[in-house]
């Protein structure tokens, strides 16, 4: 289970780990309604030795964005005595109902001294609402294998009857890890970020507990986690790779564990210049084209823009969707002549006419492999089906 509520509360458990540099302390992630102070326990599973109790201590992330359900750590301290293997949050009250408990398995990682099975892991969150926008998702997911990514995380909640077998197909290829996220069984999710606007008790499906519980899963096992959405890519300007570049910025920058990236919104309302892309076979995958969309809003420096981060996931304790809180290191803003998020979707800034846009057709150095890459793809799920040459 990726969510387990703790018993008589409304409070959720995602994941628990420890790690050989946490000096026998037991994260669990969770998520709690921050208006409520309440006071909870652990109860530990030792292996051949019973159980153990712990007073738990609270730290909620800094970013709620106005919703009463948010992102927190729970800490608590394991008895050297107590080999654990798996652990529950409770309340004082509920303490000698032991087997009403839901427990979850302790993850043991270790930190030091360990190569990594993987350099790039992509972390997506929530997909939500029947999200059915596959070709620009295979395109995404294509382009960021080309750029060096060999892993990927996605929390789905609910996606369309094409992507569910894109998503089938890439499991099976052994590229994707789907996490199921039933947030709405529990609480109900806002579709947006802001809650004066968005109605819900969670902000945008749980997106923030999702990027902090992929970091906590992939802190073993990748050197870098690249926390961007369904529809966005990290695209380098001056390197063939994303390995490459972060290479040279970690060489440039040794104290540095959380690299930002402005993001620029590509209009998907745009099409000129990109005709040569508009393939017939491509016109009835449901979703966008990325490779006909070549222009992008510039940033407004007046107002927050948005970003998105290549992270270590060793020296994170606490991220948001756009920024770092609690790192063992530093943060360093990207400059955009090296590399950029592209957000092919809605403009923000329809105002703008297309002389006042930039034409970024960078992800066309990418074409002629990413076309037929995706191609394979759409087949293999069966969305698109090859066609048979006339015998003459």
């Amino acid at each position: 289970m990726s969510i387990t509520p703790i018993k008589d509360t409304r409070s959720l458990m995602l994941s628990a780990f420890v790690s050989d540099d946490s000096n026998g302390q037991a994260n669990i992630l969770t998520i709690m309604n921050q208006t409520h102070s309440e006071l909870f326990i652990c109860i530990f599973c030792c292996y051949q030795q019973g159980l153990s109790i712990s007073p738990v201590k609270l730290d909620t992330h800094v970013d709620n964005f106005g919703f009463p359900f948010v992102t927190t750590d729970a800490f608590c301290n394991i008895e050297p005595t107590c080999n654990a293997t798996h652990i529950t949050i409770s309340r004082p009250k509920n303490l000698l109902e032991i087997h009403s408990h839901l427990y979850l398995p302790i993850h043991k990682l270790l930190l030091n001294k360990r190569d990594f099975d993987v350099d790039l892991t992509l972390c997506i969150s929530c997909l939500f609402g029947g999200y059915n926008n596959v070709l620009q998702f295979v395109q995404t997911i294509e382009t960021y294998k080309l750029l060096g990514v060999e892993h990927v995380v996605i929390y789905n909640n609910s996606c369309g009857p094409d992507l569910e077998k894109v998503l089938r197909s890439y499991k099976e290829d052994g590229i994707l890890e789907i996490i199921p996220w039933p947030i709405d069984h529990f609480l109900k999710p806002s579709k947006g970020w802001n809650h004066e606007v968005h109605s819900g008790e969670v902000h945008y499906y749980g997106q923030q507990a999702t990027l902090n519980d992929c970091i906590h899963r992939n802190r073993q096992r990748s050197k870098y986690v690249i926390l961007t959405d369904a529809d966005e890519i990290i695209m380098p300007y001056q390197h063939s790779s994303l390995n490459e570049l972060m290479t040279k910025l970690q060489q440039n920058n040794p104290h540095v564990v959380a690299f930002i990236f402005w993001a620029h919104v590509f209009s998907k309302e745009i099409t000129r210049g990109s005709e040569r892309f508009d393939f017939p076979e491509w016109r009835n995958v449901p979703g966008v084209n990325i490779l006909r969309h070549i222009h992008k809003e510039p940033l407004k420096w007046w107002v927050n823009n948005n970003s998105k981060m290549i992270v270590d996931p060793r020296k994170v304790m606490q991220a948001s969707v756009h920024i770092v809180h609690k790192i063992d290191g530093k943060s360093f803003w990207v400059p955009r002549d090296l590399a950029i998020v592209m957000h092919t979707a809605k403009p923000k800034r329809p105002e703008l006419g297309i002389e006042k846009l930039i034409k970024d057709s960078k992800i066309w150095d990418y074409a002629e492999r990413l076309i037929p890459n995706v191609n394979k793809v759409l087949h293999k799920a069966g969305i698109l089906k090859w066609e048979k040459k006339e015998k003459r």
